[in-house]
């Protein structure tokens, strides 16, 4: 089943025993989607839903640590339970020493000898590690990796 059908099907089992909280999220995620296949002229692949629920996760973490700062508890539980949401929709994450292994494998495989190589290291990590891992994270690691 498509990722893009399985949200469709927890939208409908979420209206139907009336969870509020998984319908909305679920709804604004297939309005995204939808949003994107609007945009671009095109059908959105599961490659594509995942970088969809990507960047909403990453909109939910940037919202928390701005209400936290704010101290407004309410709204941090309210975007925690979405960010939760919407990672039962991504790929099971890898670990750090699985992480490290694949950034050590692309220097070597890219034949990156400095900083200057980052784009071409990332490029080739991009595909193998999207929506598995925390790019943020991988890019410091391939920096760190490069700098040696």
């Amino acid at each position: 089943m498509r990722l893009k059908d399985q949200i469709t099907e927890d939208m409908k089992s979420a209206m139907r025993a009336k969870e509020t909280g998984r319908l909305g999220i679920t709804r604004l995620l297939l309005a995204a989607i939808k949003q994107r296949e609007v945009d671009e002229r095109i059908v959105v692949d599961d490659a594509g839903v995942i970088a969809t629920v990507e960047k909403m996760v990453k909109q939910r973490k940037d919202s928390i640590s701005q209400f936290e700062k704010a101290g407004r508890d309410d709204l941090v539980a309210i975007e925690g339970a979405e960010m939760t949401i919407l990672q039962t929709y991504l790929p099971a994450q890898l670990s750090d020493a699985e992480v490290e292994a694949a950034v050590a494998a692309a220097v070597s495989s890219t034949g990156a000898s400095g900083p200057q190589d980052l784009g071409k290291v990332i490029g080739v990590l991009k595909g193998q590690l999207a929506g598995k891992a925390d790019m943020g994270t991988v890019s410091g690691l391939v920096k760190a990796a490069l700098a040696k």
